[in-house]
């Protein structure tokens, strides 16, 4: 999954969805997952509380760097409305990004794009984005070369980063470890 769109591109795509969830284990521990493999997650732990305050900023995180694609269709409609099953509705009107968090079960975030008709008839959703309006007319920026520049990868909260877009390199991992000085000696010591 990717966080940001080609504005080059108008034909529909599917909407996108991530959903950070909070898995209960055996003895008394859990553990936080993610729709994207490329994320990085905390170990299994005790501390509920800890997990549950990283989970909800791990999906707010990916709700601030997901751009909204104008050109995506409905994610709750490609999942046959499954998420106001008792509403009829057919899919229309702009995109929106939602995020999903029922606040009785507590153990899933599900951030996704859908449209203007599903989202109010989805059950605790929140509209946190709306797509830009494509602008026909403008061009996109070009580099010297004449080549349009990748978009940029924001990382996220968390010690993570977004998945990669198709076809971008995987990231280079970086040390934790603070670079070594020499040591400097003192006047008068030998070695």
């Amino acid at each position: 999954m990717t966080t940001a769109y080609s504005e080059s591109s108008t034909q529909r795509i599917p909407g996108r969805a991530w959903i950070v969830r909070i898995l209960g284990h055996s003895g008394r521990v859990a553990s936080v997952t993610c729709s994207t493999a490329a994320c990085r997650m905390p170990p299994r732990s005790e501390d509920l509380t800890a997990l549950c305050t990283f989970a909800a900023a791990h999906a707010a995180a990916h709700a601030k760097a997901a751009t909204v694609n104008p050109h995506a269709y409905c994610h709750c409609g490609s999942q046959r409305c499954g998420a106001h099953p008792g509403t009829k509705t057919s899919c229309a009107g702009e995109v929106v990004m939602i995020l999903r968090h029922d606040p009785i079960v507590r153990r899933v975030w599900s951030l996704e794009e859908v449209c203007a008709m599903c989202a109010p008839l989805i059950p605790n959703a929140t509209v946190l984005a709306r797509a830009a309006r494509p602008n026909c007319t403008a061009k996109p920026p070009t580099t010297p070369s004449g080549r349009v520049p990748a978009p940029a990868r924001p990382s996220i909260a968390g010690g993570f980063s977004s998945a990669p877009a198709e076809g971008d390199p995987a990231p280079a991992r970086r040390s934790s470890r603070a670079p070594q000085r020499p040591r400097r000696r003192r006047a008068g010591q030998g070695r």
